[in-house]
């Protein structure tokens, strides 16, 4: 069994923070691993991890300490992950990309160039490989939905599980790269297709979760096996507060949606982390698309790092700690690590073909008509043929996979339907208050003039009966 590897990376003041409150920060050194953070209330907190990158760390450092066995491991077979945690604008993305991935300073390239020129390095020094091809993926799940940053066509990408392959993304766009060049080359393309916004804490702020995904495969000599490993890096989104990025409408949405899907996170953290040894427990994998898509990544088939970033300003405190917490939390996952790789690549001609499309559809409906009516089921049919949900699974343990799949869809559609009529509901009880409210106010309004035109004839009177008394007064 292996731990999550769990390091803290701090990054320099911004201007903003230096401006309000000078060069203090909310962090003391004691060694590379351990260091004392004081919050908003003058409490000391001492935190202990793999490794903390201070503000004076070089990418480079970050890289060989946490990205680079992982690199070596997806070569040799076993799957991979590397995820950034922590505040919007905290230098999650600067420590993936750098500025840019196509930034030709050494110094400042992150970890996804990187981690590409490691791939092809670790290929080429390898022993017994007769080929070997090295495929790229990108997505976003922004707004609840994954989307394919190679096509954005395919907007809402649907994620399965295989016993073989564990989770996948289905339909994804998967491109072949023969060098590193051409590997940032098509990387930048999705990036710039990525979803970004403007908030008061960054002038470029990621509204969306980014996920790239390598698959190296080699063929050996020796064997006539295929080798497979996968490595997954995650740029998480960061954690906002509506009052420090100033953010609404539809920067506001986005927010709400990615602090739902960070808490799911963490709820996920907090079950495989807190549950008694020995005992079966539920995991909610399910209760968003980032968790379901890195179900192998925590407590699965895969080595994996996390990287939590964090601003070392006074003001943002508060936050720093949570993001802390969330790591050390973390490092108490257990991984179950294994090398991945196929039989004799001649021998798989013999096996038996999968079923049809077709076939593994009506074995889904089948087990819906054992739990709803008919009527049900009909309209259940139509609505998973249009969403694209209903595919092959290919084996009994991938058809209760889908079946679990296509549940929880709908329960998240059903979810955002009763959502959106409680919305509904709010405006219109907002409208009608409204409404309610203005004809009160015109009703004041008209008894108001119609006081004020009574005054007035009331006034018109005494002054004519005024008038007319002091006719008489000279007759006394």
């Amino acid at each position: 069994m292996s731990s999550i590897t769990a390091c803290v990376r701090f990054r320099p003041l911004s201007s903003g923070e230096r401006r309000d409150h000078g060069d203090s920060v909310c962090i003391h050194c004691v060694d590379s691993q351990i260091f004392v953070l004081k919050d908003e209330k003058e409490e000391e907190f001492t935190f202990s991890f793999d490794k903390v990158f201070y503000e004076n760390s070089e990418q480079a450092q970050v890289y060989e300490f946490l990205a680079l066995p992982i690199v070596k491991d997806a070569v040799d077979a076993i799957n991979g992950t590397i995820i950034t945690y922590g505040q919007t604008g905290a230098g999650k993305t600067y420590s993936m990309e750098g500025p840019s991935i196509m930034v030709c300073d050494e110094q400042k390239r992150g970890l996804v160039p990187r981690i590409v020129d490691g791939l092809f390095d670790c290929i080429k020094s390898s022993e017994g490989t007769v080929k070997h091809s090295i495929k790229l993926s990108m997505v976003e799940i922004y707004m609840e939905k994954v989307r394919d940053l190679f096509d954005l066509s395919k907007d809402n990408i649907q994620i399965k599980e295989s016993k073989a392959q564990g989770i996948v993304l289905n339909g994804v766009t998967e491109i072949s790269v023969s060098d590193p060049a051409e590997a940032l080359q098509t990387l930048s393309s999705g990036i710039a297709n990525r979803t970004v916004g403007e908030t008061q804490m960054n002038m470029s702020s990621s509204r969306s979760h980014c996920i790239y995904l390598f698959t190296v495969q080699q063929e050996l000599k020796k064997d006539n096996r295929l080798k497979t490993g996968k490595l997954i890096l995650v740029d998480l989104a960061g954690s906002e507060k509506a009052e420090k990025t100033g953010a609404e409408g539809k920067v506001l949405e986005e927010a709400k949606t990615i602090n739902k899907s960070l808490s799911a996170l963490g709820n996920v953290i907090n079950a495989l982390t807190c549950g008694s040894p020995g005992k079966a427990y539920h995991i909610p994998y399910r209760d968003s698309k980032l968790t379901r898509l890195l179900q192998d990544a925590l407590g699965g088939n895969s080595r994996t790092a996390l990287l939590c970033c964090c601003s070392p300003s006074p003001s943002n405190a508060s936050e720093s700690l949570s993001t802390l917490r969330f790591g050390m939390r973390a490092k108490h996952i257990k991984m179950s690590l294994h090398a991945k790789s196929s039989e004799d690549k001649y021998a798989k001609k013999d096996g038996s073909p999968s079923s049809s499309k077709n076939q593994a559809c009506e074995r889904i409906l089948d087990q819906l008509r054992e739990r709803f009516d008919v009527e049900d089921v009909v309209l259940l049919e139509e609505l998973f043929r249009l969403s694209g949900i209903l595919y092959d699974p290919g084996s009994p343990e991938d058809l209760d996979s889908a079946f679990e799949d296509v549940t929880s869809q709908t329960i998240i559609q059903l979810q955002h339907m009763v959502e959106e009529l409680v919305s509904t509901v709010e405006e219109l009880q907002l409208k009608n208050e409204n409404m309610t409210l203005k004809d009160r106010l015109a009703a004041g309004e008209r008894s108001d003039t119609q006081r004020k035109e009574a005054g007035g004839h009331i006034s018109s009177l005494l002054h004519r009966v005024s008038g007319t008394l002091g006719s008489f007064l000279p007759w006394f």
